[in-house]
């Protein structure tokens, strides 16, 4: 495991780079040439609720570098279970990670999700390069399809392994945009495909916590029945307000979450 948390987060970034070139984009588009004001509010993880390659698996990887557990969330329709995690220095990412409740998925997707997690080594989980190592199976776009028409997160998963979903601009931190609209408008105007699930914007001022993000990149998988384009990670926008006691709010909204995943879905 890392023991620098800073090492940690750049290989991270790197990794979610190599299948998320429009990460570049947005950097060049928000970011001001004055200062680096592209702050990283959080990342996510994905993975299956299998003991072996659990979240709290993953969670120790974070939990080695100062992290720990802030909050829990239930997404009943999506069959996902997450918690995220803070640093103690609070100008470090915030961490979300989540899982899929493979018990309550059919006996069919239940088989195969076992006979990806049967192929990885129990040593990788806790090598230091565990979070973005990508997948330790081969899978097949037919089997990728057949996930896919049940779970668009265990699809994710097949193709893509341990790497981070998405990454998180803060727009408290930059300084050519107040709004979270301003931050859409910019995007949109520059050809970037915003995920309107639930609406471009998921929460309010209200709940303290506004988020938008793009589609995920479109990116080659080598399959093992052949090559093909299917999303990727994709970059989201987050603007965060105080709460009465004056502090920010830092957790997340389960329902804005909820529909935040879907920017990876297939189109």
């Amino acid at each position: 495991m890392h023991n620098n948390v800073d090492s940690l987060f750049e290989k991270l970034w790197n990794n979610y780079l190599e299948v998320t070139p429009s990460a570049v984009k947005v950097h060049e588009l928000l970011g001001s040439t004055q200062q680096d004001d592209v702050i990283n509010d959080h990342i996510a993880l994905r993975t299956f609720n299998h003991e072996k390659i659990g979240l709290e698996k993953l969670a120790a990887h974070f939990k080695a570098v100062g992290y720990t557990e802030c909050g829990e969330y239930h997404f009943e329709a999506k069959k996902l279970y997450a918690k995220h995690f803070e640093h103690s220095d609070p100008t470090k990412p915030k961490v979300f990670i989540s899982e899929l409740l493979v018990e309550k998925c059919s006996p069919e997707l239940q088989t195969i999700v076992n006979a990806l997690v049967e192929q990885i080594d129990e040593t990788a989980v806790t090598a230091e390069n565990f979070l973005y190592s990508g997948t330790h199976w081969q899978v097949s776009h037919e089997t990728y399809k057949q996930l896919l028409a049940e779970s668009e997160y265990a699809a994710w998963m097949a193709a893509w392994g341990y790497r981070a979903n998405h990454f998180t601009v803060s727009i408290n931190h930059l300084s050519n945009f107040e709004t979270i609209e301003a931050v859409n408008q910019a995007l949109k105007d520059a050809g970037f495909e915003l995920n309107a699930s639930g609406g471009e914007i998921k929460g309010s001022p209200e709940v303290l916590l506004e988020q938008s993000s793009t589609l995920a990149d479109q990116h080659a998988v080598a399959f093992s029945d052949g090559e093909f384009s299917i999303p990727s990670c994709f970059y989201e926008f987050a603007l965060r307000y105080n709460k009465p006691d004056g502090e920010i709010y830092t957790g997340f909204v389960a329902a804005s979450a909820d529909k935040i995943f879907e920017s990876t879905n297939a189109r």
